[in-house]
């Protein structure tokens, strides 16, 4: 099975420019925790998280105006449409994301995987298998 057969098309987005609430509001509104952060050609540049929201901006008591830019995570996962599924599922769990996006050869958005997305279309064992290897370093002695 390749990731285009999986990956959702509809994706939100925000402009790195755009400041933390724009975001906040549009994962409340979308129902999401993540949103892609691209420029005006739909290239990725990072992705911003609820979780990082929580830390990098109410933990460190930031304003609601910092821009996305200032926060958002840089380094993002991505696989192409045409990748099989199980190599999503290699990088998932080799760099620990619940979610990557998928772009074209340009680096430009077309779509996101969640690791729920490969839990409805894999066999239980393995999609038991990524999400154990996802999830080690919410397990790590502290």
């Amino acid at each position: 099975m390749r990731c285009e057969e999986i990956m959702k098309r509809d994706v939100e987005y925000v402009d790195s420019a755009e400041p933390i609430q724009t975001a906040a509001r549009r994962m409340r509104d979308a129902n999401v925790g993540f949103l892609p952060v691209c420029d005006s050609t739909r290239k990725v540049l990072g992705a911003i998280t609820d979780r990082d929201i929580a830390l990098r901006i109410v933990a460190e008591s930031r304003p609601p105006t910092t821009s996305v830019g200032d926060v958002m995570t840089r380094e993002v996962i991505a696989c192409r449409p045409d990748d099989e599924v199980t190599r999503a599922e290699q990088l998932m769990g080799k760099h620990q994301k619940s979610r990557m996006i998928c772009t074209d050869q340009e680096g430009r958005l077309l779509g996101v995987i969640s690791l729920s997305d490969i839990a409805q279309v894999e066999e239980p064992s393995r999609a038991s298998q990524t999400m154990k290897q996802v999830t080690e370093r919410e397990a790590r002695p502290r």
